[in-house]
């Protein structure tokens, strides 16, 4: 099922913390790409970005900072939280995009328990940096039987201007795509 941008939000775990990892050249390019095309959620589809755990702004690109609305709360705790839990609920956002460090512990466990209390819950696998690269597979083979799918940046702006059925809005989704 195609996610609509107007039920989504992306939630960023820790998301300075793989800015120290050590991780293969090729995911730190690609996740680099993937970070200066997030502020497109906000900008274009108006999908609210919200940074739990480790965020240090002076640690990313100035272009994202502006899009993404910072919480003091523990990635731990995201799911207790009452005030995201209201906001989610007043905004009606049944589609949660997670993505940050570290993938096998703090999104992992985060990933589950939206789950459980009934959200559509998908990990941007970009922007999911794990503490141990050789887990990667096994988490996300674990997340899919859960109904936990895995996603990228770029599919999730194409899915979410599909869904929109704006031509025009697809169009400029696919030049910034290119």
């Amino acid at each position: 099922m195609l996610a609509d941008p107007r039920r989504s939000r992306v939630v960023l775990i820790n998301l300075t913390r793989g800015e120290q990892a050590s991780m293969p050249v090729e995911f730190a390019a690609r996740r680099r790409a993937s970070l200066a095309l997030l502020p497109v959620c906000q900008d274009v589809f108006g999908v609210t970005q919200l940074a739990i755990g480790e965020y240090e702004r002076n640690q990313i690109p100035d272009g994202l900072a502006h899009s993404i609305v910072p919480t003091s709360i523990d990635c731990l705790a995201l799911w207790h939280d009452q005030e995201i839990m209201d906001s989610l609920a007043a905004a009606n956002v049944g589609i949660v995009f997670l993505g940050g460090a570290w993938l096998e512990e703090e999104v992992f466990v985060a990933a589950l328990e939206g789950v459980s209390l009934g959200y559509d819950v998908r990990v941007l696998a970009d922007l999911s940096v794990p503490r141990i690269e050789t887990d990667r597979s096994l988490v996300l083979d674990r997340l899919a039987l859960h109904g936990v799918l895995a996603t990228t940046v770029r599919q999730t702006l194409l899915e979410w201007a599909v869904c929109t059925d704006d031509p025009i809005l697809k169009q400029k989704v696919r030049q910034l795509l290119s």
